[in-house]
């Protein structure tokens, strides 16, 4: 095994915003907390001790456990839970919606991410305690996003009819499913053990938030992880005063769109575009939209709507049915969760800059943000054919275009390069441009446009030789650029692509030891793994 490092913005996948807030860009920090330095935690600890109450901490405990209903917890997860209701305990906290199998590669990398760091702040802070939070994103709705996973490049779908809440969703119908994965992954040890998980999971839970509970469980139950679904009543009765406050004055969406204008002034995209009432209504296979018109609160695209006086009510007395969506989600974990930072992408990490003044209006405290860690990992075949090749394995996060572009020009013996014909074409005219100035002014057009004609050839030539030359080393670069294919599908990072099962196939409890043991949430570069 070896480890290569790159800096997040030479990988050319990741946004202006994410590499200005590592790089801690003076433009960015009115929008964050702290920076995620030890440092830093201790200042963050004593704003959240005081804003998170001892019963909403019992409470917390109470509910997870409950949660947990049938599942075997390991002693380290059990203690964790224990430990919320202790004040010295804080959290720290990631979440992923309910892929199927856990979607893409970088499910494992945020909780290992959440992980480590835990372990860390307990080596700096001993006098207190750190749970590691994995919040199952039960109450999206978006199917076709969480419905399969790749594996070996082929698709793994799961069709079935789907509406509300996706953890709700029955798991009737996967046991034929797993029998097809039984195929795919094999009948070596740890393609069996992949098929056995697939169907203790899916086949013997019914609903898919209690099968990725499963699944997230028994991937993560020695490291202590607590796994988190906020989809509660008792849960959300702790937040109701929240909903109440959206519901009548609409506070989120007027400081999150202030908040929104001045990132945006600064040049920096919208992420997330807040609405008037950042809720959903939830209930059996529903999950739409509240809006208010008219004097009454409309669920979209159904019949029901409700007075204030009705829907305050209906929020007393079933607050389970008020959904937050992705702006409020984050407020929601800050409330009932003794939380010091998330963790998560760049494209999460970008909608909580557009939340700090909100959080700061309604006197919540806002947590540290951390990108969570981001890894290529590479079989030592796909290197010794790039060592053959003698093309770096950094070369390969450059566009198709660009990576063709540059290999033509490394592989050419001729040079590509008209720059110095160009030079002296430019100082020929200069003598032309003199000649001109004492005869006739009028010359002097003339002259340019001739120049400017010639330059134009010169660059056409330039092009024309480059894509001979392309054609000339075609079969060469085509041989790199199906071993980019492999490593970035779909012209994309590995890790939003490829499944674990595809790696663990190979690797077995090794991928998890290396990455548990790679992954440091305050390293601030991405990780090329060679397993």
């Amino acid at each position: 095994m070896s480890i290569q490092t790159l800096s997040y913005k030479d990988t050319g996948y990741f946004s202006k915003l994410i590499c200005d807030y590592l790089e801690e860009n003076e433009q960015l920090k009115p929008f964050y907390n702290h920076f995620p330095t030890l440092e830093a935690f201790q200042a963050q600890m004593d704003e959240k001790q005081k804003k998170i109450p001892l019963q909403t901490r019992r409470l917390l405990a109470k509910r997870i456990l409950y949660q947990y209903g049938e599942h075997t917890l390991s002693q380290s997860t059990l203690a964790n839970i224990d430990l919320l209701k202790e004040e010295n305990t804080f959290t720290v906290t990631t979440g992923h919606q309910l892929n199927l199998f856990t979607g893409p590669l970088y499910f494992l990398y945020k909780i290992f991410s959440v992980i480590n760091l835990t372990e860390r702040l307990k080596k700096a802070y001993p006098n207190h305690h750190f749970v590691p939070i994995f919040w199952m994103a039960t109450e999206d709705h978006d199917f076709e996003e969480i419905n399969h996973f790749y594996f070996r490049n082929n698709k793994i779908t799961w069709n079935s009819e789907a509406s509300g809440a996706v953890g709700e969703l029955s798991t009737a119908g996967l046991e034929a499913f797993s029998r097809c994965l039984q195929k795919e992954f094999g009948q070596r040890e740890n393609g069996q053990k992949l098929s056995k998980l697939f169907q203790e999971a899916y086949v013997t839970h019914k609903t898919l938030d209690q099968a990725t509970r499963y699944i997230a469980n028994q991937l993560f139950r020695t490291y202590g992880l607590v796994i988190v679904d906020g989809n509660d009543k008792e849960l959300k009765a702790c937040f109701a005063p929240y909903v109440k406050e959206e519901l009548e004055n609409r506070l989120s969406f007027h400081a999150i769109t202030e908040t929104t204008k001045r990132l945006t002034e600064k040049g920096y995209p919208e992420q997330v575009h807040p609405r008037e009432i950042n809720l959903f209504y939830l209930n059996k296979n529903i999950r739409e939209r509240i809006v208010y018109q008219e004097n009454r609160y409309h669920v979209l695209n159904t019949s029901i709507a409700f007075t204030k006086d009705e829907i305050l009510d209906e929020l007393q007395n079933y607050p389970e049915r008020f959904s937050p969506n992705a702006l409020l989600r984050p407020l929601y974990q800050e409330v009932i969760l003794p939380n010091l930072c998330y963790i998560g992408g760049g494209g999460e990490l970008a909608y909580w800059f557009q939340l700090k003044d909100y959080f700061h209006q309604v006197d919540v405290p806002f947590p540290i943000l951390v990108l969570r860690n981001s890894v290529l990992l590479i079989q030592q075949k796909w290197i010794d054919k790039l060592n053959k090749l003698n093309v770096a394995v950094d070369k390969l996060f450059l566009s198709k275009e660009q990576l063709t572009t540059d290999l033509t020009y490394e592989l050419s013996p001729i040079p590509i390069d008209f720059s110095t014909q160009k030079e002296h074409l430019q100082n020929q005219f200069q003598q032309l441009y003199a000649i001109a100035e004492i005869t006739d002014a009028s010359f002097l057009g003339a002259v340019a446009a001739q120049e400017k004609k010639q330059l134009n050839g010169l660059n056409k030539l330039e092009k024309r030789l480059l894509r001979a030359q392309k054609r000339k080393f075609s079969d060469t670069i085509n041989r790199i650029l199906s071993i980019q294919d492999e490593l970035f599908p779909q012209q994309s990072l590995q890790e939003r692509h490829h499944n674990f099962s595809e790696f663990y196939i190979e690797n077995g409890t090794q991928l998890m030891d290396i990455l548990k043991a790679e992954l440091d949430p305050q390293d601030f570069n991405f990780k090329i793994i060679t397993l």
